[in-house]
């Protein structure tokens, strides 16, 4: 039993590694929101420590999720659009 839509293996990673993204991202501001709230009880190991891993860490992931929506954006426009190309070229 074959599926149509069998996806290469190289895309099943990328997904995966786009799902840890996502959670790296939503756990960054979540460690930024509870960096911040310590930092006004005069706690400030919390920010500091997120400030040290911005550059490094977040300021990457954050971009890769943006540019991986971006192009998926694009990827499911362009597939439209052939679609309907081929729908039209059909009848």
């Amino acid at each position: 039993m074959t599926s149509k839509n069998i996806e290469p293996q190289w895309k099943l990673w990328l997904d995966r590694l786009l799902v840890i993204d996502v959670f790296l991202v939503l756990g960054g501001a979540v460690w930024f929101a509870v960096a911040v709230i310590a930092d006004g009880q005069g706690f400030t190991a919390p920010m500091q420590q997120f400030q040290r891993l911005w550059d490094p860490l977040f300021t990457p992931a954050i971009g890769l999720l943006m540019a991986a929506a971006l192009i998926n954006g694009l990827w499911s426009w362009w597939q439209r659009r052939m679609q309907q190309a081929a729908q039209k070229n059909d009848s």
